[in-house]
């Protein structure tokens, strides 16, 4: 039993305790490539979080990791099978009734840790921020966290190098063999001003993709995963503890 995971600890332990920060890891549900499961998101934010959670709570962090919501926004990849799509709507719901619990229960701080790129929190923060001015929300993106460049050698966003090596390190049972990898390529848009990055519009996956892969894996190994894992997780892990710490009256110099 990790006290720090909530699903695995018990009322023995937890009716006399006080955390000061809940982290909920965010997936989602979708086609990544063909060559890993369904479930990559999901199974990286699990292992991602806790890990951090473990660093965290090995220095004194007060922090209680919830269970993975396992559904994300997937509303660009509506025509490929079994992509499970949550609205943003459905998202807000979802954290207003988690926000309420923990607001309720004194804990006043919450981490958002996010496993997919089609989920935006930012809006859905702002709102619950103005309804909970008690209460301390944020968001991580950990695909953000390090520089990639100094870990894999192929761009990407989605079932490249960095999740087929992390997956390769984290479930590599679920990972197919490397005959059966697509190559990633992918399309951007005709129109450039897209690639700037100042305008956007969701893609339509099933269009930009054929085997709904965006970035060549075939570099990926074991040991490129281990040390991003490693790396990545250390430096939430110690952010982790200092949101634990921080004093919510006094966080701006």
């Amino acid at each position: 039993m990790r006290p720090y995971i909530l699903a695995e600890t018990n009322w023995k332990a937890l009716k006399d305790a006080h955390f000061d920060l809940a982290v909920l890891p965010w997936g989602a549900t979708e086609a990544h490539n063909y060559h890993l499961p369904y479930a990559t998101d999901v199974y990286e934010s699990d292992s991602l979080a806790a890990e951090s959670a473990r660093i965290a709570w090995e220095q004194g962090g007060k922090v209680i990791v919830l269970p993975t919501i396992p559904f994300g926004v997937n509303t660009g990849q509506s025509d490929i099978y079994l992509d499970i799509n949550l609205n943003p709507s459905t998202q807000l719901a979802i954290l207003t009734d988690v926000v309420t619990v923990l607001n309720r229960q004194g804990i006043k701080k919450l981490l958002i840790f996010n496993s997919h790129g089609g989920n935006n929190f930012k809006p859905l923060v702002r709102e619950l921020g103005l309804r909970f001015p008690e209460m301390f929300l944020c968001f991580s993106n950990w695909f953000q966290s390090m520089d990639k460049t100094e870990y894999f050698d192929n761009e990407g966003d989605h079932a490249d190098e960095m999740e087929t090596s992390l997956m390769l390190y984290l479930k590599p049972a679920l990972v197919l063999p490397k005959s059966d990898w697509g190559r990633g390529a992918s399309k951007g848009y005709k129109i450039k001003s897209f690639a700037e990055g100042w305008v956007w519009a969701e893609r339509k996956w099933s269009e930009i993709s054929e085997d709904t892969g965006v970035g060549d894996p075939m570099k990926s190994t074991k040991e490129k995963g281990e040390r991003y894992f490693t790396d990545v997780t250390r430096k939430i892990g110690n952010f982790i503890f200092e949101l634990c710490k921080a004093d919510q009256d006094d966080l701006y110099e």
